[in-house]
């Protein structure tokens, strides 16, 4: 019996089909249950205008956490459907939680939350002020959100509604989603930070979502499924170079 079949049964050809037979099976299941996962947790998004820049530009798609409204905490960019805003799913960023006093602006010309000033580097046009920008101080009610877009030059939010008898709040309940991540167009795809002023504030900021365990179940799912695959083909054109040259030359 050839050295080449003693491999291929009992030696590293066969250790090597079980382990890319692991392999293979292992990786489908981290690949599809990624997929699964994210299904699960996250639900897409395609925001339809330019209130959040530069944090999010229209058109892009974005993943958004499923969530209920008392896990919201400030600094949180959500999706809500409010029928006194229009009953459509928008996109704002939470910058009061019921109990906080908001107003806008100090002397530098920053938002203040519960008097304590909020440096917001993610707003379009940092350091430009319109008269948008402005509001009374205002008082948050309870179980209510108050909510602004990045882009504040342009963006119709719970100011527009402060004559209202919430004050422009909206319920917490009428959120769906936290959006952690933008997903398309590729050359803008990553994760939202949370930001660092509103962390120092009672109830800090809300914990990252698992977008990064899913999106790696779903990779490294893929590379070894890949590699698994490949194994096989590679292995037997690696034997068949081997053999001949092994075959002796003819007189």
């Amino acid at each position: 019996m050839s050295s080449g079949a003693i491999r291929g049964k009992n030696g590293p050809g066969r250790l090597g089909n079980v382990l890319s037979g692991l392999a293979v099976a292992v990786g489908c299941v981290l690949f599809l249950g990624g997929f699964a996962w994210g299904a699960v947790v996250y639900q897409p998004f395609t925001v339809p205008t330019d209130s959040m820049q530069p944090t999010v530009d229209p058109g892009d798609r974005v993943l958004a956490e499923r969530i209920h409204g008392d896990q919201v905490r400030r600094g949180d960019v959500v999706v809500f459907q409010d029928p006194a805003w229009g009953d459509t799913p928008m996109v704002k960023r939470v910058v009061g939680v019921g109990g906080d006093t908001v107003a806008c602006c100090d002397k530098r010309g920053r938002l203040t939350v519960n008097g304590t000033p909020v440096d917001e580097p993610y707003l379009y046009a940092s350091g430009r002020l319109t008269p948008r920008s402005f509001f009374p101080r205002t008082k948050v009610p309870a179980g209510r959100l108050f909510l602004l877009g990045d882009n504040r030059g342009v963006s119709d939010d719970s100011r527009v509604h402060l004559d209202d008898l919430d004050h422009g709040a909206v319920p917490a309940s009428t959120v769906k989603a936290r959006v952690d991540a933008i997903a398309w167009p590729t050359g803008r795809i990553g994760e939202l930070a949370r930001p660092a002023a509103f962390a120092a504030l009672p109830g800090g900021v809300s914990r990252p979502g698992p977008i990064t365990w899913v999106v790696t179940s779903v990779a490294v799912g893929a590379m070894l499924v890949l590699g698994g695959a490949a194994y096989g083909p590679v292995a037997r054109s690696r034997e068949r170079r081997r053999s001949r040259r092994r075959v002796p030359a003819q007189a």
